[in-house]
């Protein structure tokens, strides 16, 4: 069976990594020159083909993607002819801040209090209504960082609209404990997979590592996150692997952003589970029988960002696994990431405290 995947970056890959015991085989569309797929299977890039989406639709059978930063008429042209997983409608929401919110409020799943702001008269309103600390943050493309700002003074309200220039989702700061992500994974019959609840570390808006599953979880919690995911999932009639990122409050848990795709922090399981959320993905939208979710170690994921160093030396140390994306050194850019694995929480954290000195971008977050 053949899957085209749109996008050509790190997820792709290990899609296509995770998909080639299986006896599936991929191909590719986008326009980056170099992408760190191109040793896995052919690349087709309308930049040098005019003809280029007609023969990637034509050479595959099923279709997903790995970015959801691209135009949807793209993702409708190939629906149209061939299955394309998760569906259209699904990538849509994933795309829009705001319609993501909406869909959110919807399903009763609580997130902290925010507005569109489409002027600078509407970003004025919103710091009058909700305040400072806020979060901005425009409602379509940007991430790892980008295209948000957290305000914590009201003086600087006239400068927003001038900084973004661009529709904008203001929400108010909401005071958490820790972020969570919850990965999960559902076919065409309906199945649904939970992986762990984990735990997220950032720094200057980029993930830096993952703890998986996160330390000092309840059973309420547990409960409480797998039911905010599987109310998107079924209302979404979604087929794929999903996550939902979650801030832990003294009120519960507040949904702050959806990924409709396999996402970094279920980087984990490729090293931590039985099955990673890669072939989980493949699995979901071939109709296959989903895999088991089950933790076979304590794991922490950190991502190798801007430089590489000497990655090798990494592989000196115990229960470490090495995952390079065949990119170039870029401040920001995340590189690879390394699965670390322990018998214990105790011994995965001396792991990771082990490992900041190979990972200088890495260390601010690893030393909170």
């Amino acid at each position: 069976m053949k899957i085209g995947i749109l996008g050509s970056g790190q997820l792709g890959r290990m899609l296509a990594l995770a998909g080639r015991p299986l006896g599936l085989t991929f191909s590719f569309y986008d326009t980056p020159p170099n992408p760190p797929i191109s040793d896995l299977g052919p690349y087709f890039n309308p930049d040098v083909d005019e003809d280029a989406l007609s023969k990637f639709i034509d050479a595959n059978d099923v279709f997903t993607y790995e970015f959801e930063n691209f135009l949807p008429d793209l993702a409708q042209k190939v629906a149209e002819k061939k299955p394309f997983y998760p569906f259209v409608e699904n990538l849509a929401r994933s795309q829009d801040r705001g319609r993501e919110k909406g869909l959110f409020t919807e399903l009763d799943i609580p997130v902290p209090p925010y507005q569109i702001a489409q002027s600078q008269g509407d970003v004025q309103k919103a710091f009058e209504t909700l305040g400072v600390p806020v979060v901005v943050k425009t409602t379509t493309m940007g991430y790892d960082g980008k295209g948000q700002a957290v305000v914590r003074d009201l003086s600087v309200a006239d400068t927003i609209w001038e900084k973004f220039q661009t529709e904008v989702i203001i929400e108010q700061f909401v005071p958490f404990r820790r972020e969570l992500s919850q990965v999960a994974t559902r076919n065409k019959r309906g199945d649904i997979v939970f992986y762990p609840l984990v735990e997220n570390f950032h720094h200057e808006g980029i993930l830096r590592y993952t703890l998986a599953p996160a330390p000092g979880v309840s059973a309420e919690l547990t409960v409480q996150a797998q039911n905010y995911v599987r109310r998107i999932l079924e209302h979404l009639d979604y087929v794929g692997t999903c996550t939902l990122e979650m801030f832990e409050t003294e009120d519960g848990l507040f949904a702050n952003e959806m990924a409709a795709r396999v996402h970094n922090s279920g980087h984990w399981t490729q090293d931590g589970a039985v099955t990673s959320q890669f072939e989980n993905h493949l699995r979901a939208i071939m109709d296959w029988p989903l895999g088991k979710t089950d933790v076979r170690c304590d794991t922490a994921m950190i991502n190798i960002i801007g430089e590489l160093n000497n990655p090798l030396q990494v592989l000196e140390m115990p229960g470490t696994h090495l995952h390079l994306y065949d990119k170039s050194e870029r401040p920001g850019r995340k590189l690879g990431h390394i699965n670390v694995c322990a018998d214990s929480q105790a011994d995965l954290l001396k792991r990771i405290k082990d490992l900041q000195r190979f990972l200088p971008a890495c260390a601010p977050a690893l030393e909170a």
